[in-house]
């Protein structure tokens, strides 16, 4: 599935693919991410870490009338404030994807997949 933009110089067609890195990239830039997960069903209680290029697997993108909603599955850090990580997620991505996409988001929506204990010599 893809969203079309028409203006005076002709279509553009986004992969629901680039708008889920899109979402994805902003996600991870946040505070007390430590990564995406994948949207499927956490076996083991393990969740799984996606990388950038795999992104779209932790973002599902539905549009109505050019209107998008965004559900987001993420792994934050363990210690900190889940709800306000959650808020500074759906704020930055609705920015970021407005800002790319010249579109009207309507809603983000956060599941939180895992906690993770991040030591010292690890990147978040």
């Amino acid at each position: 599935m893809t969203l079309e933009i028409t203006n005076e110089y002709g279509s553009i067609d986004i992969s629901n693919d680039v708008i889920a890195t899109l979402a994805g990239g902003a996600a991870v830039e946040c505070y007390g991410i430590v990564g995406m997960a994948s949207k499927h069903q956490v076996r083991d209680g393990i969740a799984e870490i996606l990388r950038r290029d795999n992104y779209t697997k932790g973002v599902i993108v539905s549009q109505n009338e050019g209107v998008l909603d965004v559900d987001m599955y993420i792994i934050v850090s363990y210690g900190t404030k889940i709800s306000e990580i959650a808020n500074n997620v759906q704020s930055a991505v609705k920015y970021t994807l407005e800002q790319s996409l010249n579109l009207k988001v309507n809603a983000v929506n956060i599941y939180i997949q895992g906690v993770r204990v991040i030591n010292d010599d690890e990147e978040a």
